[in-house]
């Protein structure tokens, strides 16, 4: 797993050490992050609480977007009327199916990200989302075949590798999606709401709230932290030291697609890769320091990576909602949609705080 390494000037020590904790294992018992960290367990679960109130940082479950078995992403390109774009934006950022949402300049206006089961609902959820959308002049939807690295991988830093080895050791094994497995149940579906709330949240207010057995809950959690949803900490960006963000959209040789994918995937500066379908095969999210760095960076890429040809961009003015979260202009977290991408009916409805 390729790591990030990025400077938050404006974390104490504590925090960063934290932050990066949690990073590594995001549902750490605080006995255990305490420990790792040289501080009474108290003070590092007050200190999260402290961090996640304020929007800074919190931990968000998703489905896992390597698999399509799991969930389909569609990267879908909007063009705005003039003048309505951040209204377009709040609107598509209020649905549950709709995981992230950027306001960019450049060829397109928006680019959204919508979580599906299957092709066929990716198609049900575009043309309701879209059909007669006020604002919305057009869009383009790119379906993500592949998605050999996203934002779980990028790392703090701030701990030594004993530190690291401790945490790494404490996470329970991963299982395998079991064969035949198809669909997600309304329990499952339940619990990725939940989680992507409060990715800590425990056991015993996961079964309350899912209106579940406590064992039933425990034995479910285990089975989907495995398999089906990822956990991983998020941290504000301004705060990372690389405040802007850019999309590109790019293309290399169908038989360089795999070996190209991984070199991206060892770039710091690359938030998340996407192989998609259409008229660009790759769809790059990148992180950078200022805005000088847009045309460098792609310069870079192109000496890097020869067989390379980005193709268009746009620099990000704005997320409006990353992973299910809902963010202020200063990327703090300020509300939640909790993620629902599936058609099956839900158990209830989690509290959008």
């Amino acid at each position: 797993m390729h790591t990030q390494d990025f400077a938050a000037h404006d974390l104490d020590e504590l925090d960063r050490g934290l932050i990066h904790a949690l990073q590594i294992h995001p549902r750490a018992p605080w006995t255990l992050v305490g420990d790792v960290l040289g501080v009474n367990p108290v003070t590092a679960a007050r200190r999260w609480h402290r961090l996640q109130e304020a929007g800074l940082a919190w931990v968000t479950a998703y489905p896992q977007l390597s698999d399509s078995r799991i969930v389909v992403t569609g990267i879908v390109e909007v063009d705005a009327e003039p003048g309505v774009g951040e209204d377009v934006a709040e609107a598509l950022a209020a649905e549950p199916s709709v995981a992230n949402v950027k306001l960019t300049a450049g060829s397109r206006d928006l680019v959204i990200a919508l979580q599906a089961s299957d092709l066929g609902e990716l198609s049900q959820l575009t043309t309701a989302l879209f059909r007669g959308a006020p604002g919305v002049r057009a869009t383009r939807t790119h379906v993500a075949t592949g998605v050999p690295s996203e934002g779980s991988r990028w790392r703090l830093r701030a701990l030594d590798a004993t530190q690291l080895a401790r945490l790494q050791e404490a996470l329970p094994p991963a299982e395998p999606l079991p064969s035949g497995t198809t669909g997600w149940d309304p329990l499952d579906i339940r619990l990725l709401e939940l989680l992507s709330v409060d990715g800590r949240m425990a056991i015993s207010d996961l079964a309350e709230h899912a209106d579940a057995p406590l064992t039933t809950v425990r034995r479910r959690l285990r089975s989907l932290l495995g398999s089906r949803v990822c956990l991983r900490c998020d941290l504000a960006r301004p705060l990372s030291g690389w405040p802007l963000s850019a999309v590109y959209f790019a293309s290399v040789p169908a038989e360089r697609l795999e070996e190209t994918s991984r070199a991206l995937a060892g770039v710091r500066e690359v938030r998340s890769c996407a192989i998609t379908a259409g008229p660009h095969n790759l769809v790059i999210d990148v992180w950078l320091r200022a805005s000088g760095d847009v045309h460098a960076f792609e310069a870079h890429l192109s000496r890097r990576l020869p067989r390379l040809t980005i193709e268009d961009r746009s620099v990000v003015l704005r997320t409006v909602k990353h992973m299910g979260r809902l963010l202020d202009r200063d990327g703090h977290s300020v509300g939640i949609v909790p993620l629902r991408p599936f058609t099956a009916p839900a158990a209830g409805d989690a509290t959008a705080t």
